[in-house]
């Protein structure tokens, strides 16, 4: 069990947890949401004694082990598969003292625990750990330095998962992965023995890796049973109920006050009025609810629409050295309102064909044939850092429109969706998301007619994330997207395109399908992706999937079945709670008030029950799908 109890945070004198009080029981999976900058990232640093509490407590079992990827692992000489085995201290120091001892019980002692903590099979399951975040065998043998600073986070996230600690803490492990890692991610984190804090943006990891959502809003926290969806809905039910009870309850606080005004001064009447002044001061005031406002994305629409296709692509070829082409064979189309998605492992060419659409890399060979009107806007994360520093957002702005009067640039930033305190900032100094903004904002300032995202969701929250969805879907153009974001990729696209094998090609089939496709090739240890391994053909596999969502459509009927169920419990919990939340009830009827307070609670029993069954038929279903 993991206690917060009564517990306070300050950060350079702003108040970000306010007797905030959270019980995670050991094995829960969780799930930390709040908007950006709420304070999730500072109650890591609070349970892991990096930072004191101003009020309260942390408990935690007595000698849980913690874990989290602090930083990316150094770029050394080492052996990838070495640097994760040393993550279990543990480990290293039985077997290092098993070379040296001599008692026989000390011995004896020493080889059951490294029996207990499946020592032997280590090396193994650190393989399988780093393959499934996108390692291959020989990738497992080369040195650290030969990886990027991202593919070092991978390891440093490899480690962590494979010492398992007692409380594994991640705070956005997907940022620096691909979808195939996510997925992967995902399967791992359901099954992982022991108790997961996880922050997160993605709506998918937290509907399938999670159990229960703790929600940070306000300086308190909340937990909610379920995946995010779920508390997405609920906590929506619970703020409208809220307000319905706000507005009741200030009605009748002014009815109430109007009969003192009027009455306290008559003697026939000064009875009745001092009762309504008592029943004034025991009534307790529901507090409004807050909307925090999220600044919509806005790209702007193009002067021109560009002819289709906007890029035609015949047999060609792209690379960075002559003769050493990463893509070849491309025979692509791409017209003006086109939405496609690229899928693919990171290091198969996803972003060379986005520079290539782009017009930063020319074909080696074969025909690109671009639209005349056409204009590109490239997005990737590692452009973040070619934001010029010591520049606010206005003066990024002002270099597109010297000749623009001052109110005319700053309504330029505010449309990016930065606050007005915010335009005048450094960039140095804005948050992740909001520099995303900001460089998204830029590369679409003269209306393009094609947009290429990579990753662009990292350092954004959920409800920026629903904020680009909407923007991507109101805008005209074509759009190219790479992402790790599965909920974004499903909301936005209309055409896969697997980058595998040195060549993009029209993926035939939805992203279930991509993650069936997947998931069988991690578990075939490196086997081709595309089935060929085991000599099964594309139509082969179409069926094999075809035969299996036919066979589990039983199950999926009962989990519609209990969601239904679900929403009649929720809604009836409503019913009972808007009558209980009039105050006439309990003068006119507080024998009817006792009846349905007892409805009520067995009514939310029995939702509790019923989402206890939802979770396990979902858990079913879901080990049912990438068997």
């Amino acid at each position: 069990m993991i206690t917060l109890s009564d517990l306070s945070l300050r950060i350079a004198g702003r108040l970000l947890l306010d007797h905030a009080t959270l019980a995670l029981p050991a094995g829960a999976k969780t799930g930390l949401v709040g908007r950006n900058g709420a304070g999730k990232t500072t109650l890591f640093r609070a349970i892991t004694g990096e930072l004191a509490p101003e009020t309260g407590a942390i408990h935690l079992p007595k000698n849980a082990r913690i874990g989290q990827v602090a930083q990316e692992v150094p770029g050394t000489d080492e052996p990838l598969i070495d640097i994760v085995l040393k993550a279990d201290a543990e480990r290293l120091a039985l077997m290092a003292e098993a070379e040296h001892a001599t008692d026989p019980h000390r011995i004896a002692e020493i080889q059951t625990r490294l029996a207990d903590i499946s020592a032997h099979s280590a090396e193994a399951r650190a393989a399988a750990i780093l393959a499934g975040l996108g390692f291959d065998a020989d990738a497992q043998k080369r040195p650290a330095k030969s990886f990027s600073g991202g593919w070092r986070m991978r390891v440093a996230l490899a480690a962590v998962l494979f010492a398992e600690p007692d409380l594994l803490l991640l705070d956005e492990p997907t940022n620096y992965l691909d979808l195939e890692g996510t997925l992967w991610l995902e399967s791992y984190l359901a099954k992982y023995p022991h108790t997961v804090l996880l922050i997160s943006h993605d709506r998918d990891l937290l509907n399938r890796a999670v159990n229960s959502i703790a929600h940070l809003e306000h300086g308190k926290l909340t937990l909610w049973r379920g995946g995010y969806d779920q508390f997405e809905r609920q906590h929506a039910e619970r703020t409208e109920l809220a307000e319905k009870s706000r507005e009741k309850q200030e009605a009748a606080r002014k009815h109430m006050e109007a009969f003192v005004e009027r009455f306290r001064y008559k003697a026939s009447k000064a009875r009745q009025a001092q009762s309504r002044l008592k029943a004034l001061e025991r009534m307790k005031p529901i507090s409004a609810a807050v909307n925090d406002h999220v600044a919509p994305f806005r790209f702007p629409e193009p002067e021109k629409r560009a002819a289709s296709p906007a890029i035609a692509l015949e047999n060609a070829a792209v690379g960075y050295a002559p003769g050493a082409p990463v893509l070849r064979r491309l025979n692509l189309r791409i017209d003006a309102d086109d939405r496609i998605a690229l899928l693919g492992k990171n290091g198969n060419g996803k972003s060379t064909f986005a520079k290539l659409i782009a017009g930063r890399l020319t074909p080696e060979s074969g025909t690109l044939t671009i639209s005349p009107n056409l204009k590109v806007a490239f997005f990737a994360q590692h452009q973040l850092d070619d934001l010029r520093p010591e520049e606010s957002a206005v003066a990024h702005v002002r270099a597109l429109m010297p000749r623009e009067p001052e109110a005319k640039v700053r309504s330029r930033v505010a449309q990016m969706g930065l606050a007005t305190e915010k335009m005048d900032t450094p960039a140095k100094n804005l948050s992740g998301g909001e520099k995303a903004r900001l460089l998204m904002g830029l590369a679409a300032f003269d209306g393009p007619n094609l947009l290429i995202l990579d990753e662009p969701t990292n350092h954004l929250d959920i409800d920026s994330r629903a904020a680009l969805i909407d923007a991507l879907n109101e805008f005209t153009g074509a759009v190219i997207l790479i992402s790790h974001d599965r909920h974004l990729i499903e909301a936005t696209a209309e055409r896969l395109w697997l980058v595998h094998d040195g060549t993009v090609a029209p993926f035939d089939g939805d992203l279930d399908d991509y993650r069936a496709l997947i998931t069988s090739a991690a578990r075939r240890d490196g086997a081709d992706r595309q089935g060929k391994a085991n000599g099964a053909s594309k139509a082969d596999q179409r069926r094999e999937a075809a035969q299996r969502r036919e066979a589990l459509k039983p199950l999926a009927k009962k989990i519609k079945e209990t969601e239904s169920l679900m929403e009649r419990l929720g809604k009836r919990i409503q019913a009972i709670e808007t009558q209980l939340a009039d105050p006439a009830l309990y003068e006119k009827n507080p024998q009817k008030a006792g009846q349905l307070a007892k409805e009520r609670a067995a009514v939310v029993a029995e939702l509790a029950e019923a989402e206890e069954g939802w979770l396990a038929l979902s858990g079913e279903y879901e080990e049912a799908i990438v068997s």
